[in-house]
């Protein structure tokens, strides 16, 4: 049954920090058991998932990585999936036979995209795969693996791209592993990286960042609405951003607007808090007209942060929902501002609810976002773990996922 199915996506980012692709994971059990020990199963699953879910509202256009095994390679089932969709990425386990070898030509000549999924880069590898290497499209290789530092590394990943396969780095999760998949050629890289600043090469903590932050502050003080009036007609660029942001379609407007005081007024403390917040992030895009990773990462993290808290809370007031908007929203504050975020929280005088919940994880705010993080990390146990504490129906943080990725689509095409 569908309801004992956990849906999760990882983004997959170019080396500009533009969002390119997707891996699509999910587990079926509590162990989230591999897909060498099922995968005929669980590609079947994903397969139906997507469809019947709709790619375009999971994917958004873009294609996913969806692992496979033997099994499932060799089943004509293969052949009922639309190409435009996925890439099929080989388990290392799966043989090179003839069968093998003949298949993957049957796809490659009908359109599918293929990878060699957890490539282990040696000599031996790079000629298990001799007589397909024609059919191969792109390469992941797992950037905590032991063979990344030897020195035959480099010159096979040479090799494999003088065939134009394009080459993934995956498990980055920090600097040091972005440089190192860099300097090995890498052409996209999938992990945590892009929340970090310098990886995302995003601009310094500047003035403007500064100026947003100073106004976030005074909502959150309840300052009177004439000095934060007074604070905007000193920043000419936030003014103008904020009239834009009005009249974009999303409020439903009929009075005519004649100062910044009537438009803050109309906006409320909460909504233009939340916009203020965007800014700082949407600060930290590359120059073009793509929505920033990070931005969409707020986003998700926003929308589940509040729907989890009514999983638990029913009842839950504005107040506690604001909360929980805001843990959300200042989880990757130090990703923009190059600053700690303990630093940052001293900066805005925010509650110790809000601050506990960020920098020790404690409260029910910290067990949300605990778990927030692991549904990016789609560490399923500790998903199960906790609808178990909370004693919710199985597998219920698969809907709010599948949810919350329908929104995540409908604000990135409204962005």
């Amino acid at each position: 049954m569908m309801e004992n199915i956990y849906l999760g996506r990882q983004p997959i980012l170019d080396e500009n920090g533009n969002l390119d692709s997707y891996e699509v994971l999910y587990s079926e059990n509590k162990k989230a058991d591999s897909y060498a020990q099922n995968d005929y199963r669980s590609a079947t699953i994903i397969s139906t998932i997507l469809n019947k879910l709709g790619t375009n509202e999971i994917l958004g256009g873009r294609r996913a990585f969806v692992k496979i095994g033997e099994k499932f390679l060799l089943s004509d089932i293969i052949f009922t999936i639309p190409n435009q969709f996925f890439i099929f990425s080989l388990l290392e386990d799966v043989s090179i036979n003839e069968r093998v070898i003949e298949r993957l030509e049957q796809l490659s000549a009908k359109g599918f995209v293929l990878a060699l999924d957890e490539f282990s880069v040696d000599a031996s590898a790079f000629d298990k795969y001799k007589n397909v290497w024609s059919e191969i499209s792109y390469l992941k290789i797992n950037m905590h693996s032991p063979f990344i530092q030897k020195e035959e590394t480099k010159e096979i990943l040479k090799a494999i791209k003088a065939k134009n396969i394009v080459i993934v780095g995956t498990k980055i999760e920090d600097e040091e592993k972005y440089l190192l998949a860099q300097s090995l050629g890498c052409d996209f890289f999938q992990g945590y990286f892009f929340s970090k600043p310098k990886i995302f090469k995003s601009e310094k903590y500047d003035s403007t960042q500064a100026d947003v932050l100073k106004l976030y502050k005074l909502l959150m003080e309840d300052t009177n609405i004439d000095e934060i009036t007074a604070e905007f007609e000193r920043n000419h660029a936030l003014s103008i951003q904020l009239i834009r942001y009005i009249n974009s379609g999303i409020f439903n407007i009929s009075h005519k607007i004649s100062t910044i005081h009537h438009v803050l007024i109309l906006i409320g403390r909460t909504t233009l808090a939340q916009w203020l917040m965007f800014m700082i992030y949407a600060k930290a895009v590359s120059k073009n007209t793509q929505v920033s990773p990070l931005v969409l990462m707020v986003e998700h993290r926003t929308k589940l942060m509040k729907m989890i808290l009514k999983q638990i809370e029913p009842d839950a007031r504005s107040n506690m929902l604001g909360q929980a908007y805001f843990v959300a929203v200042l989880s990757l504050m130090d990703s923009v501002c190059e600053k700690s975020l303990e630093d940052i929280l001293d900066s805005l005088n925010v509650d110790d609810v809000v601050k506990d919940a960020l920098l020790h994880e404690s409260g029910m705010l910290g067990e949300i976002i605990a778990l927030v993080k692991d549904i990016e990390l789609f560490n399923i146990e500790k998903v199960c773990m906790f609808e178990k504490k909370y004693k919710l129906k199985e597998a219920v943080f698969n809907d709010l996922i599948l949810q919350s990725m329908r929104e995540i689509k409908i604000f990135e095409d409204e962005y």
